[in-house]
């Protein structure tokens, strides 16, 4: 067994490896090539600064035509609208109905874990995710949505990281209602109500988002009002009650057991942003956010929280990246309210929240062949401090992080939580069938008694110091074929720092690899 997971583990980085040298060494279609004056006119089209994981999920969000038209190339086509087999030709081109799905296998693996026991050591995952969207406008301002996801997990070990981030099996993610009230808000606005079980993105995606790499996705029961003005403000107002995912036990897991997902009154997130078009030559988002939580049950079914009351207040500014020109963003949040240090059923003590998080970044695209991004980071977020009436850490929410730090599911040590690294990250895009990047950051503490982000690992004396490691995550992407089938692949290297060497729980393993392959197919 030890060996069959080395050669998977090895022919992953092989598998990797040969593909980034072949497919560098292969000239990008001169059928797709453009000229560098109309590359610097795509540029100047309204960008739509988030990119959906499939043309599915532009329709799932409710993305304008010119929104999806604006992210082709110089940005890679990962999004598309015109699948070569679909569900929506072969039902013959039903008026008023858009319907699709996507189809995606990803084969990963980790090896020397950087969590503590019981984690495995290595360990390898088949993740599988399908899904399936719909909606048809009834022709009176009123659509009727609903989308079915499928997630699963095989070959993993019992005692595997894998957990309802990975699988929820068979489950009604979205069905909705839309009321359009563009004649009501008047003025040139477009504007509607979702009401019902649906997924979102908001801003930047770093507090609320339908997840992309991830196996399974973020998804709530509320309502959400939407409004974008003639001038290109933007507005979003909800009241949701997030998804407990089920099965949430180990054995449910490992068997992909169907079980509905649940929401009820005693986790409720609620919200609103406002975006400003042209501001400081750029986008500028302010937002609020509320979540309550609260114990459910008592029984075999009950679940235990940390009794969460947080106001997550923030602001965001942002210029897209274009040909031949300087991009940049900063967005601030700050956290406050009531919260428990565990979840433990004993724990009844009511602490204060005071938290931040804070990312900039700056980047520059040379206007070449290949359009290279340079881009320099940096990400702080609070850590837990030793103040024993005040928690300090840092709750990301509902938010994504792989494009930031690195891969998710059997891997993601790094999130918004007792973090700080700067980082350096460079894009290439030669055409729209392929990109790749690769990108470097140290990882530090910012509080040397709190857990390192994700890993669990922890010294509550500090003695084993701030300097958690460094990462370095390489990806590429490849249309076999251009808007059906996507080749995703990938290699992480955690080297490990004096931190998670040496604290007291950290495992006695070396340095942290992991790899996945990835295929994607839309219809």
């Amino acid at each position: 067994m030890n060996l069959m997971k080395s050669s998977f583990l090895g022919s992953t980085a092989g598998l990797a490896f040969l593909s980034t040298v072949l497919l560098v060494a292969t000239p990008s279609n001169p059928a797709q090539a453009q000229s560098q004056a109309e590359r610097q006119a795509q540029g100047r089209r309204d960008y739509a600064p988030l990119a959906a994981p499939s043309w599915a999920d532009t329709y799932a969000q409710g993305w304008t035509e010119s929104q999806v038209q604006a992210l082709t190339f110089p940005y890679f086509k990962a999004n598309t609208t015109k699948p070569v087999f679909t569900l929506y030709d072969a039902l013959g081109r039903p008026e008023n109905l858009k319907i699709g799905g996507s189809f995606r296998a990803r084969m990963e693996g980790i090896n020397n874990q950087f969590r503590p026991a019981p984690a495995p050591q290595d360990d390898v995952l088949l993740a599988l995710r399908t899904n399936i969207f719909a909606e048809y406008d009834t022709g009176h301002k009123i659509k009727i949505g609903g989308e079915v996801f499928d997630s699963r997990g095989y070959l993993q070990k019992p005692n595997s990281t894998a957990s309802t981030t990975e699988v929820n099996a068979l489950e009604l993610t979205q069905a909705y209602l839309n009321f359009d009230l563009s004649d009501q808000t008047g003025n040139g606005s477009k504007s509607s109500i979702t009401t019902g079980r649906f997924t979102k993105d908001v801003g930047s995606r770093r507090l609320m988002a339908r997840n992309d790499y991830r196996n399974t996705i973020n998804a709530f029961t509320g309502a959400s009002f939407d409004w974008q003005g003639a001038n290109k403000d933007q507005m979003t107002v909800f009241w949701t009650m997030p998804h407990n995912r089920l099965p949430n036990d180990v054995p449910g897991i490992l068997d992909n057991a169907i079980v509905l997902d649940e929401e009820n009154l005693d986790l409720q997130f609620y919200g609103g942003s406002y975006t400003f078009a042209n501001v400081f030559g750029g986008t500028l988002e302010l937002y609020g956010y509320g979540l309550y939580e609260d114990d459910t049950g008592s029984g075999l079914r009950s679940l235990q929280t940390r009794n969460r009351r947080l106001f997550t207040p923030g602001f965001r500014l942002w210029k897209a990246p274009k040909p031949a020109q300087w991009d940049w963003e900063v967005e601030t949040t700050y956290q406050t309210g009531r919260a428990r240090e565990t979840a433990a059923i004993t724990d009844r003590r009511d602490l204060h929240v005071s938290a931040y998080f804070f990312h900039t970044q700056a980047g520059y695209t040379f206007n070449t062949a290949w359009l290279p991004r340079v881009s320099f980071q940096y990400d702080q977020a609070s850590g837990d401090s030793a103040n024993p009436a005040t928690f300090t850490r840092f709750d990301t929410l509902f938010g994504a992080r792989r494009w930031e730090y690195g891969p998710t599911s059997l891997y993601g040590a790094v999130q918004r939580s007792n973090l700080i690294s700067p980082g350096i990250r460079l894009e290439v895009t030669p055409s729209p069938i392929w990109d790749a990047f690769v990108t470097y950051r140290p990882l530090f503490l910012a509080d040397a008694t709190d857990s390192f982000a994700t890993t669990g690992v922890r010294d509550r004396t500090g003695r084993s110091g701030n300097f958690a490691g460094q990462q370095i995550e390489t990806r590429l992407r490849y249309w076999l074929i251009p808007n059906a089938w996507l080749l995703d692949t990938g290699v992480t290297y955690l080297i490990k720092g004096r931190f998670l060497q040496t604290a007291p729980n950290a495992p006695a393993t070396a340095d942290t690899f992991y790899g996945y392959l990835q295929t994607s197919f839309f219809f």
